[in-house]
C-alpha cells in the first residue's frame, strides 16, 4: 500500500480568510485561485501495519508540528478504505515551505491523492477536494488546474464546500512572477491567523459580508478574460484580507519592508502601461500576475528591488502533474 503524487501550488486572487468550522475546516468565504505550473509538492505515502503511528518527513526533516492535520486527512481515507494501518509520509516542496507560497495547499492535496492511490480508492475530483480541504482549506483548490473556484458551502457537514474548475490554464495563459523576500517559515500560520482575525478584528464581519460581491466580480473577470477588471478586484481582495489581519489583536502583519517596496514597483509598472497586478497571501512574498509576454519585464523590475532574495517565474498549470 504505497503510492506517490505530485501536485501544483495555487494562489488565491479572490481571497479566503476565516472559517465557519475549524473542526471540518469549512471556509467562511469562497475564493478564486490560479494554479502555478512550476511550484509543486511531491508526496509519497506508505501504509504499514508495523508502524505504531503516522510519521511525516517534510523536506528531509521530521515534522511533528505538522503531523496532526496529516493524520486527520489520512483518517478520512482510512475510514473509506476500511484500513487501520499507520502511514509513513515523505514530502518535498520545490519552493520555500511555510513562507506564504501555498506549500500547505499543494502538500495536503498531494497527500490526499497519494494516500487515496495507496489505498486503491477511486474517488471523484470533488471528493478529493472535500477531503483535501479538511487538511488545508486552500488544498481543495490544488486538485484542479488553471482558474479554480472554491465554494464555501452552507451545509454543516461541509459536503457542499469544494473546489471546481472555472477556466482551463491554456484558455487564458497568464504569467506569474514571485518576489521571494524571506525564506524562513512565518511565525504565525495562516490557520492561527484566521482564527485570531475572526475573534478580534473589527473588520472581520464586513470581510465576510462583502465576499460575495468580490467573488461575482472575479468570476466575471475570469470568464470574460477581462484583465483590468481582474486587476481591480484581485488587489482589492488582497488588501482587504491584510487589513482584517492587521486590525486583529495582537496585529498580524505578514508583510516586510521589501513586500511594500514591491507593491509600489507593481503600481509604477502598471501606471507605465504594463498589464500587471499583485496579490499577497499570509506571508511576505509578493506574486505579480501579468498578461502573457510581460513576465520578463516584471521579473527584472522586481529583481532590482533591494531585499528581494530570489524571483520565480511560472505560468498556469494543471493541479495534478504526477
Amino acid at each position: 500500500m504505497k503510492a506517490a503524487a505530485k501536485v501544483c501550488a495555487n494562489i488565491a486572487l479572490i481571497k479566503y480568510w476565516g472559517k465557519v468550522s475549524t473542526a471540518l475546516n469549512i471556509p467562511a468565504v469562497g475564493s478564486i485561485s490560479i494554479t502555478l505550473g512550476n511550484l509543486w509538492s511531491e508526496t509519497e505515502v506508505e501504509f504499514d501495519e508495523s508502524l505504531p503511528s503516522d510519521t511525516l518527513i517534510l523536506d528531509g526533516q521530521s515534522r511533528l508540528d505538522q503531523l496532526g492535520r496529516v493524520t486527520e486527512c489520512l483518517d478520512l481515507l482510512r475510514v473509506r478504505a476500511g484500513v487501520e494501518a499507520s502511514a509513513r509520509v515523505v514530502s518535498h516542496n520545490n519552493f520555500p515551505t511555510g513562507a506564504g507560497l501555498a506549500s500547505s495547499a499543494s502538500g495536503l492535496a498531494a497527500l490526499t491523492i497519494a494516500a487515496a492511490r495507496a489505498l486503491a480508492l477511486e474517488l471523484s475530483p470533488r471528493s478529493l477536494s472535500i477531503i483535501a480541504r479538511q487538511g488545508s482549506g486552500s488544498a481543495a483548490r490544488s486538485i484542479f488546474g488553471g482558474f479554480v473556484e472554491m465554494h464555501a458551502g452552507s451545509t454543516p457537514d461541509g459536503s457542499d464546500s469544494f473546489a471546481e474548475s472555472l477556466l482551463a490554464a491554456d484558455t487564458w495563459p497568464l504569467e506569474v512572477v514571485i518576489a521571494v523576500t524571506e525564506r524562513g517559515e512565518k511565525s504565525v500560520s495562516s490557520r492561527a491567523g484566521m482564527e485570531q482575525s475572526a475573534l478580534s478584528s473589527p473588520y472581520y464581519s464586513d470581510w465576510v459580508a462583502t465576499s460575495t460581491v468580490d467573488l461575482d466580480r472575479g468570476r466575471r473577470a475570469v470568464l470574460g478574460r477581462d484583465f483590468e477588471q481582474l486587476t481591480n478586484v484581485a488587489e482589492h481582495s488582497c488588501l482587504k484580507m491584510h487589513a482584517v489581519a492587521m486590525a486583529a489583536q495582537p496585529p498580524l502583519v505578514y508583510w516586510n519592508a521589501t513586500t511594500v517596496a514591491c507593491m509600489h514597483v507593481i503600481w509604477d509598472l502598471r501606471h507605465s502601461g504594463v498589464p500587471v497586478f499583485f496579490t499577497i497571501d499570509a506571508g511576505p512574498q509578493l506574486k505579480a500576475v501579468c498578461a502573457p509576454g510581460f513576465s520578463q519585464e516584471v521579473e527584472k523590475a522586481l529583481r532590482d528591488v533591494p531585499g528581494v532574495l530570489e524571483t520565480l517565474i511560472t505560468g498556469l498549470g494543471p493541479g495534478i502533474i504526477g
